[in-house]
């Protein structure tokens, strides 16, 4: 299971087709292919009739998906289906294959990755290399310009390579420690509702990821604190003490007002309060900003804690 770099895609390369800029509205036809072209190398496709404990492995993976989809969907059956004696794995291929919605793509990728590894793990034999599979969605997900990624089970929106990978990417990592599983699960939150256009609710949830993982550190280092502090006294928590060193105060006191005006107030001012008579529309570019930034701080105040002695 590999990438292989071809000379149509050097070519590509040679002449800057390749690019940063993410759409997020379309999964094309020739992403989608490569996308099944992963399934079945992972989990293999299923026949109607299982000879084998094997295909019968397949049969009910593949059964469980079809069955997940139909009821979340409210279907009876794919409009796509043609025969009622075809395999699972047809029938989820023939709908992923035919859908125009992004979100219904999206959400069956997911599920389908989701339960590959979840399969994979069970085995007695599986080595870690396995995983490469989601390596390779993601970097198809690249190379096709779709902006999302597929990052601890879930599909996040990437707006920015480059922020991905040193931000978001690291606090991902960082988060998956089980000791920050509420901040990871708010984190992830965030961008769940950021991809669907609940801009406020993200917002809400980028400021409780960033206050969780404050709190959870304070708690680990048994620090005098209020356990239901807002955010500016978490951040003077754990100014004094001294979760950096006291001769860089100063320029903590400035990130603070950064955090403070960049989460908290914009949280406060357009989406923790009530709206009155005029909607608040929280503009996106805001969120993108607000998510990075979220990210960026937790990576630091989760290194700076491991810092400490």
């Amino acid at each position: 299971m590999a990438v292989h770099d071809l000379y149509f895609k050097r070519q590509k390369q040679l002449r800057g087709e390749y690019t940063e800029v993410y759409q997020y509205d379309q999964i094309p036809r020739t992403l989608k292919n490569q996308i099944v072209f992963i399934w079945k190398e992972v989990v293999g496709v299923d026949t109607w009739y299982a000879r084998t404990q094997e295909e019968g492995q397949k049969s009910r993976f593949y059964k469980q998906i079809y069955s997940i989809l139909l009821k979340e969907l409210g279907l009876e059956k794919f409009s796509t289906e043609k025969h009622y004696q075809d395999p699972f794995f047809r029938r989820i291929e023939g709908f992923f294959k035919e859908v125009e919605d992004v979100e219904i793509e999206l959400s069956i990728v997911e599920l389908v990755f989701s339960n590959a590894i979840k399969l994979r793990r069970l085995s007695a034999t599986e080595s870690p290399s396995n995983l490469n599979f989601i390596k390779e969605l993601n970097q198809r997900f690249r190379e096709n310009g779709v902006g999302y990624q597929y990052e601890n089970d879930q599909i996040i929106r990437v707006d920015s390579e480059f922020i991905h990978a040193e931000a978001v990417k690291p606090a991902l990592q960082l988060l998956s420690n089980p000791m920050y599983k509420g901040a990871q699960e708010e984190f992830l939150k965030a961008h769940e509702h950021y991809r669907h256009g609940r801009y406020d609710s993200a917002l809400t949830d980028c400021l409780k990821a960033f206050e969780s993982t404050m709190k959870i550190i304070i708690h680990k280092r048994s620090w005098v604190c209020d356990k239901n502090a807002a955010s500016k006294k978490l951040i003077d928590c754990c100014l004094a003490n001294e979760l950096i060193p006291k001769f860089w105060t100063d320029q903590f006191n400035s990130l603070s007002n950064i955090l403070t005006s960049s989460i908290g107030t914009p949280r406060n001012k357009l989406s923790g309060h009530g709206k009155g008579n005029d909607d608040i529309e929280v503009p996106e570019h805001l969120i993108q900003y607000v998510l990075h930034m979220t990210a960026s701080i937790i990576v630091f105040l989760i290194k700076a804690e491991e810092s400490l002695k």
